[in-house]
């Protein structure tokens, strides 16, 4: 068996809560996800399926247990080398699109892969062709307050894959849009596994659409109770 991409052994996370006990949020996760993989994430609200997406793209540290991506431990890397792999490793994609409002759709989606040290001219071409890739060629010079919600989340998507991550993370980025809209959304990410082997984990509450994943794990009170591996 090949050695997956990310490996997940024992991860601990937990919250202070004042003088009283801390919060124990993930209670001794196991997962292995291979590469190339469309891993869903289900399970109720509060479960920590947005605590283990954040622990794996290194947002924050886990209290205890390690996240090992190619057989390296994450967390043993200095903050320097956390930094650099969160810009050029991973692509993150969340519920709310988080663009930066004064900028236009072509700048939120060049501005990652200039941050990962990419030049100008290059960020540009790569961030004009993933825009048409997206269907929002004829709206590179419009902010985001001048695009409806699902363009928004399209162009999010777009900025996710600027830097050409190997792993994109993404939490509910379908969960504020409509059925179609969340649908096409869903469609790109997965598309994108497809076509250049990258690996997807997706945290989601549409069971529909988890489907279409090559996995679902179920997250319940910190911890995975339940695999499923779909279309055989």
């Amino acid at each position: 068996m090949t050695e997956p991409l990310v490996d997940v052994g024992g991860l601990e996370k937990a919250y202070p809560q004042g003088s009283g006990e801390p919060l124990r949020v993930l209670k001794g996760v196991d997962l292995a996800v291979a590469a190339g993989e469309c891993l869903g994430v289900v399970g109720p609200s509060g479960a920590g399926k947005s605590t283990l997406l954040h622990l794996l793209g290194a947002l924050d540290r886990p209290t205890g247990g390690t996240v090992r991506f190619r057989g390296a431990d994450v967390f043993a890397r200095s903050d320097a080398d956390l930094a650099r792999f969160r810009s050029r490793v991973v692509g993150f994609v969340f519920q709310f699109h988080h663009l930066l409002p004064e900028f236009t759709a072509l700048e939120n989606v060049v501005l990652p892969a200039r941050i990962a040290g990419t030049a100008r001219r290059d960020a540009e071409r790569r961030a004009r062709d993933l825009l048409a890739s997206v269907g929002l060629a004829a709206r590179l010079d419009h902010r985001p307050g001048e695009l409806s919600g699902g363009e928004q989340q399209r162009v999010a998507v777009a900025r996710a894959l600027a830097v050409g991550p190997e792993l994109v993370l993404a939490d509910e980025p379908t969960g504020n849009l409509d059925h179609e809209t969340g649908r096409a959304v869903h469609d790109l990410l997965v598309a994108w596994s497809r076509d250049t082997g990258g690996t997807l984990v997706v945290v989601t509450h549409n069971l529909d659409l988890a489907r279409g994943l090559d996995r679902v794990v179920t997250l319940v009170d910190g911890r995975i109770v339940h695999t499923e591996r779909n279309g055989g």
